[in-house]
């Protein structure tokens, strides 16, 4: 049997390559313009590889009983890792996944195709104008996990886009944002404070060294109308082989401070990451 090769192709919104892991038989990279995007065990899709699937997989292990079907929508596709864990953890769950790169959904499709009875429809689309056209409480999870290039696109930032989100989840559902920021974290608490404009429950998970300023890193932000089981979260992240902290309450309230939520005529997009951040030696 041949063994894999890497795959390039240039999509609608950059140069996508498939690598194959030369340790795990069936395995995948995917890289979009040379930065890490997804990682994907066809063999074992509740493998988690990144940091940050790891903690958005631990929110959707406690969220729910264990191996009760949701209704997902994913914002952002990538190679479809999360869609794939919530595939076979929560069987039967039915997922919409929110890609605005055509060509990116394609090239996964031919490559890594999804496993059979998976219940993922694919769409290519932008996040947000989809989202304004969804249907109200349709949804029990709506994770965000959206990048132009490096960055996390303004239109995504914003109040009147959370509004959306908060309009199409149901009652008891949770908004999850992967999103990228170093020290002093105006970004991310500028995101928190937004958040706080539509959802009383909020939870931040990350690095300790992320959170105490030492490098560029993702944190996960959880948002919901009910209170999110803070504990299992919490034994879950620092049991992980990449042990993260879970701030809330007044520590998260502290960590805000004074930031305002933001509106679209004043959105930025995430900050740059610095050189090598997150690249491919």
């Amino acid at each position: 049997m041949n063994d894999p090769i890497p795959v390039t192709r240039t999509t609608d919104h950059g140069t996508a390559k498939l690598m194959p892991d030369v340790d795990r038989d069936r395995a995948w990279l995917l890289t979009v313009d040379g930065a890490p995007q997804s990682y994907v065990d066809l063999d074992e899709p509740a493998h988690l590889e990144f940091e940050y699937t790891r903690r958005l997989g631990h929110v959707l292990d406690v969220m729910a009983e264990p191996g009760r079907a949701l209704d997902v929508v994913h914002l952002g596709g990538g190679a479809l890792t999360l869609p794939r864990y919530v595939a076979v953890t929560r069987p039967g769950s039915r997922q919409d996944v929110v890609e605005a790169d055509r060509g990116l959904l394609e090239l996964v499709a031919e490559h890594l195709p999804l496993p059979h009875g998976a219940h993922v429809a694919l769409h290519a689309a932008d996040a947000r104008d989809w989202l304004e056209r969804a249907p109200a409480a349709s949804a029990d999870v709506l994770l965000a996990d959206v990048f132009s290039g490096s960055r996390v696109p303004a239109h995504l930032t914003s109040v009147a886009y959370v509004r959306e989100a908060g309009r199409v989840l149901r009652d008891g559902g949770v908004y999850l944002a992967n999103l990228p920021d170093a020290a002093p974290f105006a970004f991310l608490r500028s995101q928190l404070a937004t958040l706080a404009d539509v959802f009383a429950e909020l939870v931040l998970i990350a690095e300790p060294g992320v959170l105490r300023g030492r490098r560029f890193g993702n944190a996960v932000l959880v948002a919901g109308r009910r209170p999110v089981d803070v504990a299992a979260l919490t034994r879950l992240a620092a049991a992980d082989a990449f042990p993260a902290r879970v701030e809330h309450g007044a520590g998260l309230r502290e960590f805000i401070g004074g930031a305002r939520p933001v509106r679209d005529e004043d959105a930025v997009p995430s900050p740059e990451p610095p050189d090598g951040a997150f690249g491919i030696g």
